[in-house]
């Protein structure tokens, strides 16, 4: 039996899949800030603070491959 041949590599939309992921991860660090003002237990705090730093080191990443895609966008994807 053949194996199913693997779909091509389509980066016509990672530039907008990049920036919506993006916008989701800020709107995600903006409802954990909310929940940050209304909690006094301090291991949820924790928890809350930790994970948006490591939100903010996603952020950082995907913004330089959005760039990383749209230069490879304006050149053709060669």
């Amino acid at each position: 039996m053949d194996k199913p041949k693997p779909k091509p590599d389509d980066r016509r939309d990672n530039v907008e899949r990049i920036q919506e992921n993006i916008n989701n991860t800020i709107e995600n660090i903006e409802a954990a800030e909310d929940m940050l003002a209304k909690t006094d237990n301090p291991e949820t705090r924790q928890q809350i603070q930790e994970k948006n730093e490591r939100r903010k080191e996603a952020l950082k990443g995907m913004r330089e491959e959005i760039r990383d895609e749209a230069v490879a966008r304006e050149r053709g994807y060669s």
